[in-house]
């Protein structure tokens, strides 16, 4: 069937349909804005205080003015992106091959897994420090060779993601509101903590004078946006998202419901993850913010070792391994798309097609 044919059809299909009211506000609705901010907050945000405790106040400002634009646009521009798309149900490498063609399908599926790939690594090794920090400070004993409870780890969660997968996903959708709720419960509980003598005007960027130059400043900033882009990231949803609103409310009020939902899912993820972020800060010196940095440890397993509190000592480090291990598996399935279109583009190329089971092999 001709691409023309198919738009008539879904036109067709879709004055037959029977809506929901765009003007309420529906529990689907809820639902999806709860789903964004589950799908965004993960280990990344165990990372945010880490890296902008090191600008000082220059830094949180920036992170507090740049973070709703950048992750509200940015995901506003992929789903409209995909509104008109054919291809959305099929993920975000069939959405660009429509739009891109064979040779945009290529370059976005290397650049996909590469970045992916690299994110991973970082997750492999945050997992394995957070682990062998678990075992030596909370359980008091000498933890294995570290290449050993690498391989471990990582290995069975490839194993889990490839093998139970559906079962992994479900596993997660009820983890991570009570990781959300964590979260809130902590940044009240470090309040006590709070030094506001802590953190610098400046952080690492001052300059020999006390103050701060042009370079400084777009040093700042080009510290703050990888940052905010990291913690706050859940594009792989944004393809489903649209897809089910375009069946719920139709063609004609997808924009606005899409953005109503969206404007209201972030707005409370940056304020939760802002308010985390600051009191983090607050509550660590900045040999606190270095030393948490070179150990590659994620802030709550830092300051679970930092501070003598019977709540934190055991929680942090088992949130901490959760949302890595949930940020790890979610990257790992989007790398697998990005390998695995790869893998069929060299297969069309060399005239063979591959199954599943062989792709798996293959990546």
């Amino acid at each position: 069937m001709s691409r023309n044919a198919v738009e008539v059809n879904r036109v067709v299909n879709e004055e037959h349909h029977v809506y929901k009211d765009p003007n309420k506000w529906h529990r689907q609705d809820t639902t999806w804005a709860l789903s964004f901010f589950g799908t965004a907050i993960g280990a990344g945000v165990l990372f945010l205080p880490i890296n902008i405790g090191q600008g000082g106040v220059l830094t949180l400002l920036l992170a507090l003015i740049l973070a709703y634009p950048i992750v509200y646009f940015s995901h506003r521009g992929l789903a409209k992106m995909i509104y008109g798309s054919k291809s959305a149900g099929d993920g975000i490498t069939a959405t660009v091959h429509e739009y891109f063609g064979d040779n945009g399908r290529v370059i976005f599926d290397i650049i996909y897994f590469i970045t992916l790939y690299a994110i991973l690594i970082m997750y492999a090794v945050s997992i394995t420090n957070t682990t062998m920090s678990l075992i030596e400070n909370q359980v008091g004993v000498t933890p294995p060779p570290r290449i050993l409870v690498s391989f471990v780890l990582v290995l069975g969660l490839i194993f889990l993601v490839n093998n139970g997968q559906d079962t992994i996903v479900r596993i997660m959708e009820y983890i991570v509101y009570p990781f959300i709720a964590f979260l809130i419960i902590i940044s009240f509980y470090l309040i006590p903590q709070w030094d506001f003598t802590n953190i610098s005007l400046f952080g690492r960027f001052t300059n020999a004078d006390g103050g701060i130059g042009i370079g400084g400043i777009l040093s700042v900033a080009w510290l703050v946006i990888p940052i905010i882009v990291f913690s706050f990231n859940h594009f792989p949803i944004i393809s489903s998202f649209v897809v089910k609103q375009r069946e719920t409310y139709g063609m004609k009020h997808i924009e606005r419901k899409t953005a109503q939902i969206q404007r209201v899912s972030y707005i409370i993820t940056v304020a939760v993850v802002m308010f985390f972020g600051i009191s983090c800060v607050l509550s660590m010196s900045a040999e606190d913010v270095l030393l948490a940095q070179e150990q590659n440890l994620p802030v709550l397993s830092y300051l679970a070792n930092k501070f003598d509190m019977p709540f934190f000592v055991w929680a942090a480090p088992i949130v901490s391994f959760i949302a890595i291990t949930k940020s790890f598996l979610g990257n790992y399935v989007g790398a697998f798309e990005g390998a695995q279109d790869l893998i069929k583009i060299y297969g069309e190329a060399m005239d063979k097609q591959f199954n599943e089971k062989t792709t798996k092999i293959s990546y």
